[in-house]
């Protein structure tokens, strides 16, 4: 069995417009893990995500998947490789339903049509309460409601690797934990490797096995969650 990173990026340069975001960034997500991505607003946290998933162009440095450098690095070419991300903010259209979002998605991930109920009720499965709404508009859905259809649109491709960038926007803590916990127990049942960009720190380290912290364009620390346990850590940290 392959040792190698699901997802790896070395020595990664990205900028807009000419001035620097991301320097030199260094970053390997493993097999089976989830791998947590904290660091201050501006760090680069959500770009370096970006340029994983191909919606940015590094103008140095390399990503690879299973220890492969893909010769074309975009969107659907990782979508094919069973890589998706979970773009920040809820992206739903307030005037579909749940059920056109899904089939939206179903659509968008290239599922066989044959294959689209049999999605659809594992995605229910893992998130039930979408039963509870499945049929409503989703801009009558409160904001959690929103993120869990976001987060099961996601799932709809049945990922190996998923990039969740800050899923908890806008949510209370339990809320939060409450949508991140069936992705947990999704991940350790399946072996999904999730590479979690998250503000919420205390409750992001609940779930992760591994954290990296950026901090202007670089990660300046790799360390165990029980490391970061310490609030004036954190403190020196941001």
């Amino acid at each position: 069995m392959s040792t190698a990173a699901v997802l790896k990026a070395e020595s990664l340069v990205v900028g807009y417009g000419g001035k620097p975001v991301l320097t030199g960034v260094s970053i390997d997500l493993r097999p089976s893990e989830v791998l947590c991505v904290i660091g201050h607003n501006g760090a680069g946290k959500s770009t370096l995500m970006r340029t994983l998933f191909g919606l940015e162009r590094p103008t140095a440095g390399r990503i690879l998947v299973d220890g492969e450098p893909l010769a074309n690095h975009a969107p659907r070419t990782l979508a094919t490789r069973g890589i998706a991300l979970m773009p920040e903010g809820r992206g739903i259209f307030p005037g579909l339903t749940v059920a056109e979002i899904f089939s939206l998605g179903l659509w968008s991930a290239n599922v066989p049509k044959n294959e689209h109920e049999q999605r659809v009720s594992f995605v229910l499965d893992v998130l039930p309460p979408i039963k509870n709404f499945y049929n409503k508009r989703a801009g009558l859905l409160s904001g959690g409601q929103q993120q869990m259809v976001s987060i099961g649109r996601t799932l709809l491709s049945r990922p190996r690797c998923l990039i969740m960038d800050e899923p908890s926007i806008g949510l209370a803590p339990k809320l939060f934990q409450d949508l991140l916990q069936p992705i947990r127990a999704l991940q350790q049942e399946r072996g999904m490797s999730i590479l979690l960009v998250e503000q919420n720190v205390r409750e992001a380290l609940k779930v992760s096995d591994r954290v990296v912290v950026m901090k202007a364009g670089q990660i300046i620390l790799e360390a165990q969650p029980d490391d970061l346990a310490d609030n004036a850590r954190l403190m020196e940290l941001y």
